[in-house]
């Protein structure tokens, strides 16, 4: 599953779907297709992407019994026809206790149809995390740099060692995202310095994801944040770059 990548944290409001999105925006810009999966029970990927609830979902497509046509429940997002969408639905909070085994088998039928997969994880280290992860040949961590954002990092860690040492032994961290950094702050550069001894220097992916109301705005009109042209410049730069680091994981 080399082309899968999981983006998680076990910490809420990080940013792992602000991050999983503008990944999606540069992909779309750079007209490369992807996949998103959604897997947080509320959705917020899926909503944002221009999917609305009540139709085909992931959780669907979990708890059905026997085979399992993926495609069947992969809908087109609202972005453009680069971007597809496995969505997500408060369905999954009952799929919290399931087979850890089951998406991979799902996202293997459809896989090879895009330049990546992108899981936007649920904010626990619960089931549906595991399943990412077993689904998964990378692993991103996405990071705010303060005290509250770097709680629980190293419970993150030890659960993708867990999942590469029961189940997928091709499971990296890949990388760990920097979100929502201010441009000039002591207290952050504390925290990165912390991060560094928690997961190596060398672990955090630069650059990293400024602080910027564009991004909040983009998510909100439900619109990839490279609609925005020059006002979002410096961010889509950054999300591009970023990009092109997934591109090259995926491709070794």
């Amino acid at each position: 599953m080399r082309r899968t990548v999981a983006v998680l944290n076990q910490k809420g409001g990080v940013g792992k779907t602000t991050v999983t999105l503008g990944l999606a925006s540069a992909a779309d810009a750079a007209r490369r297709k992807v996949l998103v999966v959604d897997l947080d029970p509320q959705a917020a990927s899926s909503w944002v992407l221009g999917v609305d609830p009540g139709g085909p979902s992931v959780a669907d497509a979990l708890a059905t019994k026997g085979r399992t046509d993926t495609s069947a429940f992969v809908v087109p997002s609202g972005w453009s026809d680069h971007v597809d969408v496995l969505p997500g639905s408060a369905d999954l909070q009952r799929l919290e206790d399931g087979n850890v085994k089951r998406l991979r088998k799902l996202l293997g039928q459809v896989e090879d149809d895009y330049e990546a997969v992108l899981i936007d994880c649920p904010p626990s280290l619960g089931d549906l995390t595991k399943s990412a992860l077993v689904a998964a040949g990378h692993a991103l961590i996405v990071v705010e740099p303060s005290s509250l954002g770097l709680r629980g990092i190293g419970g993150v860690a030890d659960v993708i060692d867990e999942v590469w040492d029961s189940h997928n032994p091709d499971l990296e961290l890949s990388g760990v995202i920097l979100n929502r950094v201010p441009a000039v702050s002591r207290e952050a550069e504390r925290r990165i310095d912390e991060l560094a001894r928690i997961v190596s220097r060398r672990a955090i992916w630069s650059p990293s994801i400024p602080q910027r109301v564009i991004v909040n705005e983009a998510v909100g009109a439900r619109r990839p944040v490279h609609s925005y042209g020059s006002r979002a410049a410096d961010t889509t730069a950054v999300f591009d770059s970023l990009w092109r680091k997934v591109r090259g994981l995926v491709r070794t």
